[in-house]
């Protein structure tokens, strides 16, 4: 029903700005909470920050507030994360995902993308 594709990862460096899109396809995805998550190697997929259908509610983790943002285009059905000021221990992939409700896209979303790698050097 839903269909995700990541884009816009590679290699940055520590302090650099980097945005990610994630383009969703569907008759019904614009009515989805969205949300991005990450998974470094050897570690636990971690929620990161979700926004609701209307984009009028955001949330984000704490260790990102303040320099990521996630914003919505739903005239163009694509999701984005605005990183910036860049650490190393961003590293990771990232995954878009989608649900019905902006709870639900933090706690069990239904659509996954297939991530896409954010390398950051120092």
């Amino acid at each position: 029903q839903v269909q995700l594709v990541e884009s816009g990862g590679g290699l940055v460096q520590a302090g650099g700005s980097r945005r990610l899109s994630c383009a969703a396809s569907g008759r019904t995805v614009s009515t989805y909470a969205m949300g991005w998550f990450r998974q470094a190697p050897g570690k636990e997929r971690e929620f990161v920050a979700a926004i609701s259908w209307s984009g009028g509610t955001t949330y984000y983790i704490d260790s990102v507030k303040g320099r990521f943002t996630i914003s919505r285009d739903n005239a163009k059905n694509t999701v984005y994360l605005q990183m910036n000021s860049l650490k190393p221990e961003d590293t990771a992939v990232y995954y878009c995902a989608a649900a019905p409700s902006i709870v639900k896209v933090q706690t069990n979303p239904l659509y996954w993308g297939q991530g896409t790698q954010v390398t950051v050097s120092s």
